[in-house]
């Protein structure tokens, strides 16, 4: 029946000029940018971001000139010479000298590299400490978790400056594993609560429940699943953490409670330059400079780093 004239088309005389292709794009199935990922796409939108670009120049000047500072100095931060103390900056010493002669450019980025280990060290043991708890607790959810918040609450009610001078007290010492040990006791907490709000929202998630059935222990769980699921918002908090870390490290050098001698730190030159703050006011304000310009960095880096991980905000 099919073969029948009536079913037959007329096709003669017709030719493929004479059909137009409507409502089709050629360039359709075009890629218009290459593929990225998502930590490129985040570089490029923080590149877009002047003031998080000014952040991140600053701290890489800074963290030039601590490693490199002491180096490239004449002299030794902690020779002393009482014939030359107490000189402005000259082209001899760069910084000029403190109270007992020594040469403060030497000094002031020698006492940076021990603010700045302070505060990545203890940003990086904080954070390791709070992804692993907060994941264990939203993971187990249920009275697990409402015991572990309250333990997490009681630590963070007790002020650092107490806990720094009872461990001061008991380990008899004032260095720099007595503050970090103090400073990282409660210091993890609030990083705990942040991990803890991100992997509740996605412990339902069916790659968690398929890992779950298959048997995988609840740590290798939280590790390989949930913490690489709220790896960004990890890097933001340690990210502001680390200013936190420094500044804390220059209060309790400033009191006397933070690093001691032979050893220096921005706090301990600011606290060492007090006392002749009217007469020689540039060694008050060198350090506290330094302090300032790596908070600002670190700040300013902290905010562009939430816009650019945050896939919300992606355009």
């Amino acid at each position: 029946m099919l073969n029948s004239p009536c079913w037959r088309t007329d096709t003669e005389g017709l030719s493929p000029e004479q059909f137009v292709t409507v409502g089709a794009d050629k360039d359709a199935e075009a890629i218009l940018r290459p593929h990225i990922t998502y930590f490129q796409d985040a570089w490029r939108r923080l590149r877009q971001n002047k003031l998080s670009m000014f952040g991140l120049i600053l701290l890489c000047i800074l963290t030039v000139m601590v490693v490199l500072g002491p180096v490239i100095s004449p002299y030794d931060y902690e020779s002393v010479n009482p014939v030359i103390k107490n000189q402005p900056p000259s082209a001899e010493h760069w910084f000029g000298t403190d109270s007992l002669g020594r040469d403060y450019f030497a000094r002031v980025w020698q006492g940076g590299r021990v603010s700045i280990i302070i505060g990545l060290t203890g940003a990086a043991i904080s954070a390791v400490a709070g992804c692993i708890y907060g994941g264990l607790s939203a993971y187990f959810g249920g009275r697990v978790d409402t015991v572990m918040m309250r333990v997490v609450e009681i630590l963070n009610s007790i002020p650092y400056l107490l806990v720094v001078i009872l461990l001061s007290l008991m380990l008899d010492s004032k260095g720099i594993g007595t503050l970090l040990l103090a400073m990282t006791l409660t210091g993890w907490c609030s990083i705990a609560r942040l991990v803890r709000a991100q992997m509740l929202q996605i412990r339902g998630s069916d790659y968690v429940l398929a890992a779950r059935l298959l048997g995988v222990s609840p740590m290798k769980i939280v590790v390989q699943h949930l913490i690489p699921n709220t790896f960004s918002v990890i890097i933001v908090a340690v990210t502001f953490r680390i200013p936190s870390y420094i500044f804390g490290e220059a209060f309790l050098s400033y009191v006397g409670l933070g690093v001691q001698a032979p050893q220096t730190s921005w706090g301990a030159l600011c606290s060492q330059a007090q006392v002749s703050l009217v007469f020689h006011p540039h060694l008050m304000f060198l350090p506290a400079a330094a302090i300032a310009m790596t908070m600002l960095a670190f700040t300013l880096l902290g905010d562009g780093l939430r816009d650019a991980l945050d896939p919300r905000m992606r355009r």
